[in-house]
């Protein structure tokens, strides 16, 4: 197996686990948006928002762009590319030990 970065996978699951915080990952894979944009579905205030945000930027999901007054949020596709990864692993290793496992059960229920 490849070695990973165990805090970078823990920040990544950690992050995801809040359904706010996929949904706004989800809206950003449309495109970069202002914290403005990114409210508009929610029914929570721009602070709240902005703390979400900040949350997605320490663990290196989303970046910031600045234009004047203005902070534009887009994804940070490195870092998802990295639990991706880990995640293919993972399913690479499972498949075939599945496979196996059906083919073995198969067996037994038609010799017994």
């Amino acid at each position: 197996m490849v070695k990973y970065d165990d805090e970078l996978l823990n920040n990544v699951f950690h992050v995801l686990s809040d359904p706010t915080r996929r949904e706004i990952l989800r809206r950003l894979g449309v495109g970069e948006m202002t914290v403005m944009n990114l409210a508009k579905p929610f029914e929570m205030s721009l602070p709240a928002i902005s703390k979400h945000l900040r949350v997605l930027e320490k663990a290196g999901l989303v970046s910031i762009r600045k234009e004047g007054t203005y902070r534009y949020y887009y994804l940070n596709p490195k870092t998802v590319d990295k639990a991706h990864e880990w995640l293919m692993e993972l399913r690479n290793f499972w498949t075939p030990q599945l496979s196996n496992l059906e083919l073995f059960l198969d067996n037994q229920s038609k010799e017994d």
